[in-house]
């Protein structure tokens, strides 16, 4: 029981949000997801996130902003 348990728990946890170092990178953007984009196009301590923002006909628009950079940059 304990094992179905941590599979539920795992499953219903949200997932970190993926990082990329080029907004080409982004291949299949779903509505709802968040991916930061380290470009350098963000001023010093930001990075850029970009949100499938909503559903259209012609697919899922995409919204960019310019959030905190959170912990440290790794390489």
């Amino acid at each position: 029981m304990k094992a179905a348990a941590l599979v539920l728990l795992l499953l219903a946890t949200p997932a970190l949000a993926q990082a990329v170092s080029r907004e080409q990178d982004i291949v299949d953007l779903r509505l709802g997801q968040r991916v930061l984009v380290d470009d350098g196009s963000c001023p010093a301590g930001q990075i850029k996130e970009v949100q499938g923002s909503q559903m259209t006909t012609s697919g899922v628009v995409r919204t960019r902003k310019c959030i905190q950079r959170l912990g440290t940059k790794k390489r």
